[in-house]
């Protein structure tokens, strides 16, 4: 049953990641503000973790030294501000199924790029190298055909808001969104996996794991606020910072369920 165990988390993990994407996609439809979304999420964050750090590594704060700090306000910036803030915009511009579909390609990737920074190696003549490149080479493959390929309409899935790309004025228009928004997923996949190699240097060198993260979450929530601020302009309009559902939303999603 131990044996198991990994297999069932990782199952229970990509549950709670679809239908995160499911919830997260019909906010966006309804006009939440993709960047403020992530800015609040990071918060949410620190308001849970930076209690719990304080309790338990106060002592071990004093250890952070001005270089390492400096190195994991690089890592927030990659990990959770630069990459989540583009997942969240493809996400918009696409779907759920497509967030949860290429989400698949992340340990491939990750694996690409540590063996571009030589940090694996593939031999190409045993049986486990030969799976390592066909593994990419299909995860590349897959990643097209999401982009490039339209399915059948899934009746009556397909009514809902949360499977339908929020750009809708014309078929072309529609398409160009669906491609842009796929290969802003892919883009925000590699700097995750960029962000997971890094991080895994950095814990060989500061291996605290609970510091390393909060300290990157309290980073990413000063960068996410002021990315937020930055792409919301209008301050005085407080409407970007909250999900406004609107009664004409509601009566075209009425209609759209109909």
């Amino acid at each position: 049953m131990d044996a198991k165990k990994p297999y069932v988390v990782a199952i229970i993990i990509q549950v709670i990641f679809t239908g995160m994407f499911v919830l997260i996609k019909a906010a966006f439809n309804q006009g939440f503000n993709t960047f403020v979304y992530v800015f609040y999420t990071q918060a949410a964050a620190c308001l849970l973790l930076v209690p719990i750090a304080v309790l338990r590594e106060r002592e071990n704060i004093k250890s952070m030294s001005f270089r390492l700090l400096f190195k994991l306000f690089l890592c927030a910036l990659l990990g959770n501000t630069f990459s989540i803030n583009l997942l969240d915009v493809a996400l918009k511009y696409t779907s759920a199924t497509v967030q949860s579909t290429i989400s698949n390609s992340k340990p491939v990737v990750t694996f690409f790029l540590a063996l571009l920074l030589r940090m694996e190696v593939v031999k190409l003549r045993s049986s486990h190298g030969i799976a390592k490149v066909t593994g990419i080479v299909l995860c590349l493959a897959g990643v097209l055909v999401v982009a490039f390929f339209t399915g059948p309409a899934l009746s009556p899935v397909n009514h809902h808001r949360a499977f339908h790309a929020s750009h809708t004025s014309s078929d072309l228009t529609s398409r160009v969104t669906w491609i842009k928004g796929t290969f802003l997923k892919l883009l925000g996949d590699i700097t995750w996996s960029l962000w997971i190699i890094f991080q895994a240097a950095l814990l060989k060198e500061y291996p605290n794991r609970m510091l390393v993260t909060v300290t990157q979450c309290v980073f990413s929530t000063a960068q996410t606020f002021v990315v937020a601020v930055v792409a919301e302009r209008d301050m005085t309009s407080y409407q970007a910072w909250f999900l406004n559902i609107t009664e004409e939303t509601k009566a075209s999603y009425s209609a759209k369920m109909k």
